[in-house]
């Protein structure tokens, strides 16, 4: 199966070959440092015996399943941690494409250049709704675009690229929609910690078992290198999703989990209330 490599891809390559400073504007990396919490888990980490280096249980380990599912008020039972949210969303697109119920996946435009690639890799269809101005998507727009053919409704809040976040009534709607066509919703609410606009809704208030919600820490905690991140599913999803997580992958880093749930529970709120102040100051200086 061919596919496109993601244009950003070529962008960086043209970066790295540059004879002068050049401004990332590509990679999601923070550039403040993680907890240090983390780096007390990852030190305790390294005096473990050996059996403790050794592969976790594939869907994540129990401790760190059951800490996501506390924080997201969702039973541990439906939490597969992955390698990074990015697998989360591959393992929620799968999942929607797998069933024969379709096999368009639609997308916002614009759009994080990961999914498109995503959807053909999978052999789906990319459909594309655009956003308005201030990159609003009105669920009434998804709806027109929904098919029979519609498989997968994959949607990111707080938005990348635009930052716009998705309030109640769109949530609430996107599900509906998802559930009208047979279809499932993909929710990336990786940037859940970045909402400046107080209307940050999770998909996860929503009851359906039309809904998958992906998250994550590499934003939260400045670690995109430690791929740590997690798919929440209806339970009748759970099973096959772990399935296709252990093909792909066996299972996630043990280390990285070990470091990312000591840092979830000894982090106090003051350190993500910094590293939100100094994305607000930017913002600020943006807009």
């Amino acid at each position: 199966m061919e596919y496109d490599e993601p244009l950003f891809f070529r962008v960086m390559q043209y970066a790295a070959r540059a004879d002068r400073d050049v401004v990332d504007m590509v990679s999601g990396n923070p550039d403040w440092d993680a907890p240090p919490a983390l780096r007390e888990g990852l030190s305790e980490y390294a005096d473990a015996p050996g059996e403790a280096f050794q592969y976790s249980p594939s869907e994540g380990l129990r401790e760190l399943r059951e800490e996501v599912g506390e924080r997201r008020n969702v039973d541990a039972a439906q939490v597969v941690v992955t390698n990074g949210t990015a697998e989360a969303n591959y393992l929620g697109m799968a999942r929607a494409m797998e069933r024969d119920a379709g096999d368009e996946v639609i997308l916002t435009d614009p759009v994080y250049p990961y999914y498109p690639g995503k959807t053909s890799m999978l052999g789906g269809e990319a459909r594309y709704v655009a956003v308005d101005d201030r990159g609003r998507l009105d669920a009434d727009d998804v709806r027109e675009a929904a098919s029979e053919d519609t498989a997968c409704i994959l949607v990111n809040s707080p938005n990348n690229p635009t930052g716009a976040v998705y309030g109640p009534e769109t949530i609430r709607e996107l599900v509906a929609v998802a559930e009208e066509n047979d279809a499932l919703l993909v929710s990336d609410e990786v940037y859940d910690h970045f909402d400046y606009s107080g209307r940050f809704e999770s998909a996860l208030t929503v009851d359906s078992d039309r809904r998958i919600v992906t998250g994550g820490f590499s934003k939260s905690m400045a670690i995109t290198g430690f791929r740590v991140g997690y798919a929440i599913l209806p339970h009748g999803l759970v099973d096959a999703a772990k399935t296709r997580h252990m093909l792909v992958n066996i299972a996630a880093s043990r280390p990285a989990q070990r470091a990312v749930l000591h840092a979830l529970r000894e982090t106090p709120a003051e350190y993500y209330e910094e590293t939100r102040d100094v994305l607000r100051e930017r913002i600020r200086t943006f807009t």
